[in-house]
């Protein structure tokens, strides 16, 4: 999974409930890992605010040199955002099969309370096959 780095989910309020690390180099602990998903989230209600035209949905791109950041907001204001190589393409697709897999397998968990950290086997190993799939189409094997 060379292109992606990492895959966050957060809860409306800004809570981070999923992390997944999948980068090599620049490992980040626990900590880290929150205050990038608080970051993300006070930036991304910030731009509602700013946006000069109305409906905003938020920053879905964010471009960096060694990174880019990719986001889509679902309509309860789950936050799903990936990490991954400048450049990387279909992004945007892969988030909505993110999305896709947690509503599938863990909304509909008997067991899952909403806002608390997701801790589905069933979403982890969907989740590595979709971003195996995805892997194959990324490099064209």
């Amino acid at each position: 999974m060379a292109a992606i780095y990492s895959i966050y989910i957060i809860d409306k309020s800004g809570g981070l409930i999923f992390y997944k690390d999948y980068g090599s180099k620049g490992r980040m602990d626990t900590n880290d890992s929150l205050r990038v998903a608080s970051l993300w989230h006070s930036m991304d209600a910030i731009s509602h605010q700013l946006s000069p035209t109305t409906g905003c949905s938020g920053i879905e791109l964010l471009e960096a040199d060694t990174f880019d950041l990719h986001c889509f907001q679902s309509l309860t204001g789950t936050k799903f955002f990936v990490v991954c190589e400048p450049g990387t393409q279909c992004m945007d697709a892969l988030l909505k099969v993110i999305y896709e897999l947690c509503t599938d397998y863990v909304l509909k968990n008997p067991f899952y309370e909403m806002e608390m950290p997701i801790r589905c086997e069933l979403f982890d190993i969907n989740l590595t096959q979709a971003l195996l799939k995805d892997r194959v189409v990324l490099l064209g094997r």
